[in-house]
């Protein structure tokens, strides 16, 4: 069984983060896409608290693809450094039925 990934990652608005979860999704790097509702970060930027909306997405996809679809994300994301966080799925406590759907949709 390949092992299961989930990339997260944020985005300025639904409207970018939508755009790069259908070429994700069109490219078979991602099995699915979720777009979620905006929220509010708070980080300190180049030495500066920041206060911003953002949208975040998370990507289901496989270890073996995981690279190629951060690479992808990298490419098409317009900050300069963007967050995509890689997170292992335990398949043991996940569905097996979802598991497999989602490695069959991966290339």
């Amino acid at each position: 069984m390949t092992d299961a990934v989930i990339l997260y990652t944020t985005w300025p608005d639904a409207e970018t983060a939508q755009a790069a979860g259908r070429a994700a999704v069109e490219a078979k790097l991602a099995a699915c896409a979720n777009v979620l509702a905006p929220m509010t970060s708070i980080y300190r930027w180049q030495g500066v608290m920041e206060q911003a909306s953002e949208t975040p997405m998370l990507l289901k996809t496989t270890a073996s693809a995981a690279g190629q679809l951060k690479d992808l994300i990298l490419k098409s994301h317009p900050y300069d450094t963007p967050c995509v966080l890689a997170l292992r799925v335990e398949a043991d406590m996940s569905n097996s039925g979802f598991i497999r759907w989602l490695e069959e949709e991966i290339a």
